[in-house]
Parts: structure tokens; C-alpha cells; sequence
């Protein structure tokens, strides 16, 4: 900007910050010989502004610390100055303060310091230049006004901000690489911990440490599916690993079974449904993540009944014995076969009538209730039952496998479309 551009924007002085220009307004009033002499204040003001920057900044008190104390000196000399200079001159050239202290901003964020310190130390060094620099205005032999001066203090309070936000930028920008690069090894170490084959626990010490990430005793995977489409990301403790990279997101849940994990998982899923598979110990995060995924599927489906969070855990039968669909409709149509003859209406009911029979041991009262049907029908269906299958349905022996098909069959399949949709084994009977 020219001498007379300057003029014209009412004396303002410039700081350029990442291609773009940051204005405060100098004081009319504050001509570029009463600039000038204000130079001859500068060392004492520094000298003041570093001691009571000290004295009120823990942080920046390090009389042990020569070089510390040097940057801290140089940073405070450097923007009082610098100030001066630009009522001096409002075309002086801030691109080289600009630098140094966005390289400030920089060298905080890589020593894991927040700017909270250095925002103190802005302000206190703020505090005693504008009392100094309004002081020694008034003694100048220019001719100065209230207003005048009380423009200067407002000018060095917005300079002095205007470099908390060059110093903020480089900050935030470490800062943000340096979020972006832990996410991305966290990333990788879970990567680690699903792939085939399964790591060693000595191969993922150095990994986790690089990702900073205290390795847990035992873990979970937590499987995720969108309930809609453009929904915001499933918000956890830093502790839990993200997994939303990949096509089938998840994620690594450490000490599953600790204090208030469901509580927490449940708050965190938002809009999305999730699944939490078994505990595991670190290695065998795959094979908790293969069940995490086989119950999701499940879930979406309908055969596991959910409020927008499973456990697995809770699902083993049905778990087990949908492996194998195929399997399972083979063994339905042997074992089962005199319910595969009726009509789908009755086949249903006594399907039903078997399970609940087989839950309770076949106390007719207690299968009424759980079917809230009459228990006289109950004994009338159980006969029917003895008829097609005799004697196998007390026997120890055809128990479990009765059960389980039972389970299974009725849980993948709806009831017919003359049938009502009771309670059976206490869930309700949900589509395929």
C-alpha cells in the first residue's frame, strides 16, 4: 500500500496473514513524528512487559532457560515495536513478524502446549504497553488529546490481537495435522487388529504407541450400520478405536464389560444401530467382529429385535444356528417334518405351542400365560404334538435339538397371514 493509500484509508496499519490482510485503525491524531518519538520508550516498556509477564505467566518463568527467556524478550521487543513502527509508517512491512509468529503458534502446538499461556502472556504484555505507550504520548511535546490517547490504547489492544490470531492460525494448523495423523494411525492399528491372520501381541506394542493408545486387557467390536442415509458420525470417548473408514464400518470398544459401557455405547450410537460382539482378549478382535457382524445382519433383518443396540452375547442361538440357512432349512424339513404338513396357520401355532412347551417343561399353566392362550387349548395342542412325534418330544436326548430349531424356524419366519402375532419364548415373532 502507497504513502497516499494510506492517507486516504485513514492511516491504517496492515498485517498480512495467509494471503489475506488484517486492519487495525491508527489514530489520526498520532502523527508519525510523535511515532518517532515514542521509539526511545521501547526498551524500557520491553524490559517491563517481559518482567510482568513472568511474574503473572507461571509457564514463561524459566530462569534456568537462557534461550526461553531470549524468544520471550525478542517476541515482546519485537510486536512493541513493530506497533511503533507501523504509526510511524503504516507501509513498514509486517511479513517478517508475521512469520515469526505464526512459527511461535507452531513451536507451542508440536510441544502439546494449549494457547491459554501464551494468550496470558499476550495480554499482560498488552496491559503494560498501552500504560507506558499512552504515558510517554502524554509527555511528548506533540500536541495530544484524551481522545488521542485513549485511541492509542484501543489501537495496541487490536494490534496485539490481531497477532493472537497469526499465532492461533499456526496452531491450529499443527494442530490439526497432528490430529489427522493420530486418526489415520489409529486407523491403521485397527486394521492391524481385523486382518487375517490374526497379529501377536508383541507386533501391536509399537503400533498402539504410535497411535497413542494404551493396549486394553480385553476388547469388543462394536458394528455399525446407518439407520438413514447422511447421518452424523457415532460420537465415543477418544479411548474407542474408529472403524468408519471401511466399507462395513465399526468400531474397537477396550474393556467392554467395564462400569456404564452400555450406557455410554447407547448415548454415543445416535443415528445408528449397533452391535456389540463378544469379549475378546486384543488378538481375537476378528472373531468379536465377525459375530458383531453376523447379529447386525440379523438385526436389519428383523430376526433380532432391537432398540438401536445388541449384544451379541444375548443372541447365541439364533446366532448359531443361522450360520447356515441352508442347514437350517434342511434340518427343519426333517426334524420337524409332521409340522411341515400342516396348514401355515396351524403349523405356526403348535410350532409355537412346542416351544413354549419345551421352556416351561410342559406345564400347561405356565405356556398359557407366556402364550395368553386358554390352557385346556394348551393340553389339546400338546396331544397333537404327542401324535406326530411320540415320546421324542420328553426325550433329554431330542430336547436341545427340538429347541433350537424351534427357535430358529420361528424367528426367521412370520407367522401366517391368518395368524396373530403373539409373544413366543418372550419376543415377538418378526419377519425374515
Amino acid at each position: 500500500m502507497s504513502r497516499d493509500a494510506g492517507a486516504a484509508a485513514e492511516r491504517q496499519g496492515t498485517v498480512e496473514v495467509s494471503d489475506r490482510l488484517i486492519d487495525f485503525q491508527i489514530p489520526e491524531g498520532a502523527t508519525p513524528a510523535m511515532a518517532k518519538s515514542l521509539r526511545k520508550h521501547v526498551p524500557g516498556i520491553v524490559a517491563e512487559a517481559v518482567a510482568e509477564i513472568q511474574r503473572e505467566v507461571p509457564q514463561y518463568a524459566r530462569p534456568h532457560d537462557a534461550r526461553y527467556s531470549e524468544v520471550l524478550a525478542q517476541a515482546v521487543e519485537w510486536s512493541i515495536s513493530h506497533f511503533v513502527e507501523l504509526m510511524a509508517d503504516p507501509d513498514t512491512s509486517s511479513t517478517e513478524i508475521v512469520a515469526f509468529f505464526r512459527e511461535v503458534g507452531v513451536g507451542e502446538a508440536r510441544e502439546g502446549r494449549s494457547l491459554e499461556s501464551l494468550q496470558s502472556a499476550l495480554r499482560t504484555g498488552a496491559g503494560v504497553a498501552v500504560r507506558r505507550l499512552t504515558e510517554a504520548s502524554e509527555r511528548t511535546r506533540h500536541r495530544v488529546t484524551a481522545g488521542i490517547i485513549a485511541e492509542v490504547a484501543q489501537s495496541v489492544l487490536t494490534y496485539i490481537n490481531r497477532l493472537a490470531d497469526v499465532v492461533a492460525e499456526g496452531h491450529n494448523e499443527v494442530s490439526a495435522r497432528a490430529v489427522g495423523e493420530r486418526q489415520n494411525r489409529r486407523r491403521k492399528l485397527l486394521d492391524l487388529l481385523i486382518g487375517a491372520p490374526a497379529p501377536r501381541l508383541a507386533n501391536l506394542r509399537e503400533p498402539a504407541r504410535e497411535a497413542d493408545w494404551r493396549l486394553p486387557r480385553t476388547v469388543a467390536a462394536l458394528a455399525l450400520k446407518e439407520r438413514r442415509p447422511d447421518v452424523r458420525p457415532p460420537t465415543f470417548p477418544d479411548e474407542v478405536l474408529p472403524g468408519l473408514h471401511l466399507d462395513e464400518p465399526c468400531l474397537l470398544v477396550p474393556d467392554p464389560a467395564g462400569p456404564g459401557r452400555g450406557q455410554m455405547l447407547r448415548a454415543g450410537l445416535r443415528d445408528w444401530v449397533g452391535v456389540l460382539g463378544p469379549t475378546v482378549e486384543i488378538t481375537e478382535l476378528a472373531k468379536s467382529l465377525r459375530w458383531a457382524r453376523q447379529a447386525l445382519t440379523l438385526a436389519a433383518s428383523g430376526i433380532i429385535e432391537h432398540d438401536g443396540f445388541v449384544r451379541a452375547d444375548d443372541h447365541i442361538p439364533i446366532l448359531v444356528m443361522t450360520q447356515d440357512r441352508d442347514l437350517l432349512e434342511r434340518a427343519a424339513a426333517q426334524r420337524l417334518e409332521p409340522l411341515m404338513k400342516l396348514r401355515p396357520t396351524q403349523r405356526h401355532r403348535l410350532a409355537e405351542t412346542f416351544l413354549a412347551s419345551l421352556e416351561c417343561g410342559f406345564n400347561a399353566t405356565q405356556v398359557s400365560l407366556r402364550l395368553q392362550v386358554h390352557a385346556q387349548t394348551i393340553r389339546y395342542r400338546v396331544r397333537q404334538l404327542e401324535t406326530f412325534f411320540g415320546d421324542d418330544i420328553y426325550d433329554p436326548g431330542r430336547r436341545l435339538e427340538f429347541h433350537m430349531l424351534l427357535h430358529a424356524w420361528l424367528a426367521t419366519r412370520p407367522a401366517a397371514p391368518d395368524q396373530p402375532k403373539g409373544p413366543v419364548n418372550g419376543r415377538k415373532p418378526v419377519p425374515s
